[in-house]
C-alpha cells in the first residue's frame, strides 16, 4: 500500500518558526494586568512557515 507523500514543511528563516510575540508596553491596566501587544512576523504574516517558491531577484549591477 502506497504512502500518500506530503511536501516538509519550511520553517521560515526570519523568525525560525516563532512568528508571533507579546511585547510589553511598560506599566499595567487598573487591573493590575500588563499591557502588551502582538508583534507578528513580517516575511511570514504569522504563520511560521515559507513556501516553496522564493521571489526572483535581478543579478547584482542591473
Amino acid at each position: 500500500m502506497a504512502q500518500p507523500t506530503t511536501a516538509p514543511v519550511r520553517v521560515c528563516s526570519n523568525c525560525d518558526g516563532f512568528p508571533t510575540v507579546r511585547v510589553t508596553l511598560g506599566g499595567r491596566d487598573r487591573h493590575g494586568n500588563l499591557r502588551t501587544i502582538a508583534a507578528h512576523c513580517p516575511t511570514c504574516h504569522g504563520t511560521g512557515t515559507q513556501s516553496a517558491r522564493r521571489a526572483l531577484t535581478a543579478p547584482a549591477g542591473r
